[in-house]
């Protein structure tokens, strides 16, 4: 039986070093669309398997050099590897392919027994007849019959090329992402005609936000945002040609909420899994109720390292410099070898409900074949509590079901270390639970928006639902102050907890708390400094030590939940209550946690050390002056009489201010507040090495009101 290729090889990303390299704007079935070679700066690895050489059949080897060119004979080590090996060829001659057929077994596995990659002007478009008095759109189609394919069959544990035809009746030239384009909206139908590879980026940026775009309504609601708060941030990269690449913004509640949470950061770039909605990422956070919080969004056409350079570099501006103690992202090379530039400190963490998602696909013919495996896989990885325990776990699955030659699971056991949170259990990423999950943006999308839904609108749709998700916040803060949570024991730790933590994290406390009265505590080493054995069970493989120093009554566990969720784990708790401890001392509070997140003087450490820097620019100045202005804003509007009090404040403050410039300004050199900021950047768009620093780009960062946007 022949069928389309499957949804799920949409959603294939470009992987770390391990992983193989797929391309992700393939759709599926016999369509138009065709699938786009990865761009040429970034040479993509073939992972294949290793086999002895025979007299009729061509391999490549690992550690040696791949051929450039596929042979009859040639053998691979998965379809997806044939796929990978095809898109390189494609891309160094220029042309687009997709997959045509596929073919599986007869039975009850039907296992995938064949796939031909064709080139995306295979076959001849055939106009359907329609039905009398109805006129259809004339389509345009890019199919000119050519013959070009390779086709790649079965063969016990490979892949052999049994069919191939290497020559085209076309012109060969550099491929584009129109596919990828036309798919999100930004290319009109009747534009398909007129559309060239060479220039099919600059047409998008072109359609997106210049010329007949919406650039304009881009600008116009950056202004506007801006004029109602000066404290709006935004910033446009643009290229030679003046085309709008990318767009960053965040508003004064959205820099307001990273000073309180901003600890741990989440970049959201699941548009990707949907091919309707257009490229809008998001920066994302928990709050002290465990409600999700944006920290900046952005319109990110142009995914090049050097993109995500410039619009990490943007965001740490607009956040007042302090970067994340934690970072998860999906996988992608040029977005990993920005963060390591950008974020060096940062530990940064593949996002594990991205890559369980895309197990799905990718194993979705053993998923068939072995009903209860994903339920096993999926256990194995949320609810492991000891890295010895993950790795057993893991490696007695893959015997069960025998699967140690399998690329996909090999690939990711051999980076665990970087989407595994057992690995990454010393580093805070605010998370209570192993189940949290935020949501993310193709969650938010489905539930506001369509696939007709302009810029515009979307801007418009998506600033009242922030305003829907601040009175939501809102909401908690009023339950939690006017509500008592019931209380499960009579311990008076559990009240004293109650009382500082919000209701959304006591629960995840009082959890813990509970679960702690059921587990095993043995002392192992006496003395001021005393360590302790807990376990659930006495046979149980998951055994944890706490070490409690007594003269300060301070305790570490080895499962170092505290420092990865900011809560006190149930092994110290057990330990707690053996030792007869009757109040947690204060730094077992996490202050993001608790009632008071949000209450803090105005002058953080960030603007300390400002104070003591002459070096900073006057835009981070004037940044992180906005952002004391918007604490005191925030407390000043919470009733008529703080208003009026923190109203005439700030009167007399400002001035103050006057009073010593004119004191203090005469003859002293001032510094000059340049909106349109230049920032040199790297010369080719494209170039991932980010090597000639003489091309510049406007930076529009608009700081002040009504600030006005002349490129470069």
């Amino acid at each position: 039986m022949e069928n389309a290729r499957t949804e799920g090889d949409d959603l294939m990303e470009d992987y770390v070093e391990c992983l193989m390299s797929l391309d992700t704007n393939a759709r599926p079935g016999e369509s138009d669309n065709p699938i786009l070679p990865a761009p040429a700066e970034e040479p993509t690895s073939i992972p294949v398997r290793t086999t002895e050489q025979s007299p009729t059949k061509e391999s490549a080897p690992v550690g040696t050099e791949e051929p450039n060119e596929p042979n009859l004979g040639m053998e691979f080590e998965s379809d997806e590897a044939a796929k990978t090996f095809y898109n390189d060829y494609a891309r160094r001659l220029g042309f687009p392919f997709r997959v045509g057929r596929s073919r599986r077994s007869k039975g009850v596995e039907e296992v995938l027994i064949m796939k031909r990659f064709v080139c995306s002007k295979e076959g001849i478009y055939r106009k359907k007849p329609s039905s009398e008095g109805i006129r259809k759109r004339e389509r345009i189609s890019m199919r000119e019959g050519c013959k070009a394919m390779m086709e790649v069959i079965r063969d016990s544990d490979r892949w052999v090329v049994s069919k191939l035809e290497k020559a085209h009746n076309h012109h060969l030239g550099t491929c584009s992402r129109v596919g990828y384009l036309r798919a999100r909206g930004f290319i009109e139908t009747s534009e398909k005609a007129s559309i060239v590879a060479s220039d099919a980026m600059t047409l998008l940026r072109q359609n997106a936000f210049g010329e007949g775009g919406d650039a304009q309504g881009l600008l116009d609601y950056f202004k506007r945002m801006q004029a109602e708060n000066p404290a709006f941030f935004y910033a446009i990269q643009v290229d030679n040609n003046s085309c709008v690449t990318n767009a960053f913004w965040a508003d004064a509640k959205a820099r307001s909420a990273y000073s309180y949470f901003g600890d741990a950061v989440t970049f959201d770039t699941t548009y990707k899994k949907n091919k309707y909605m257009m490229p809008f990422v998001t920066f994302l956070g928990v709050n002290h109720h465990l409600q999700p919080v944006i920290f900046g969004c952005a319109l990110l056409i142009d995914e090049t390292e050097f993109s995500f350079i410039w619009l990490f570099e943007t965001w740490l501006a607009a956040m007042g410099g302090r970067p994340p103690v934690s970072l998860v992202t999906d996988q992608n090379r040029a977005m990993t070898a920005a963060i390591a530039k950008v974020f060096p400190n940062t530990c940064h963490r593949f996002c594990k409900w991205l890559i369980l998602s895309r197990s799905k696909q990718k194993l979705a013919h053993v998923y068939s074949a072995h009903p209860l495996l994903r339920g096993e896989l999926e256990k194995c990885v949320i609810e492991s509590e000891t890295v010895r325990a993950f790795e057993t776990t893991w490696v007695s699955i893959i015997d069960k079901y025998d699967l140690r030659k399998n690329t996909w699971l090999q690939a990711l056991f051999n980076i665990r270390e970087r989407w595994i949170p057992l690995y990454l259990k010393g580093t805070f990423f605010a998370e209570l639970s192993p189940t949290q999950k935020l949501e993310t943006m193709n969650d938010f999308y489905k539930k506001y928006f369509n696939t007709k839904t302009s810029l515009k609108v979307f801007l418009a749709q998506f600033e009242l639902a922030m305003a829907s998700r601040y009175e939501d916040e809102a909401q908690e803060d009023s339950d939690t102050l006017c509500t008592k949570p019931v209380l499960k024991t009579a311990s008076p730790i559990e009240k004293q907890a109650a009382a500082i933590y919000t209701r959304a994290v006591f629960n995840k406390f009082q959890e813990e708390f509970v679960e702690s009265l059921g587990y095993n505590v043995y002392r192992i080493k006496d003395g001021t400094v005393s360590k302790f054995s807990v376990a659930r069970d006495e046979d149980s493989l998951e055994t944890f030590v706490v070490t409690y120093n007594s003269a300060k009554n301070t305790a570490t566990c080895t499962c170092k939940n505290f420092e990865f969720s900011g809560i006190l784990c149930r092994h110290i708790l057990g330990v707690f209550l053996m030792v007869d401890l009757r109040m947690l001392p204060e730094e077992y509070f996490l202050k993001r946690w608790t009632r008071h997140a949000k209450s803090s003087p105005i002058l953080d450490e960030c603007s300390v050390e400002l104070q003591n820097s002459s070096h900073e620019s006057i835009t981070s100045r004037y940044n992180d002056l906005c952002r004391d202005a918007i604490k005191c804003a925030e407390k000043g509007a919470t009733s008529i009489e703080i208003y009026k009090s923190a109203k005439n404040v700030l009167q007399k403050a400002f001035a103050e201010i006057v009073a010593f410039e004119k004191n203090t300004g005469r003859g002293a050199q001032r510094d000059a507040i340049n909106i349109n900021e230049e920032i040199t950047i790297d010369d080719a768009m494209n170039d991932q090495a980010l090597q000639d620093s003489e091309r510049k780009v406007t930076n529009l960062l608009g700081q002040l009101l009504g600030s006005s946007w002349s490129p470069v």
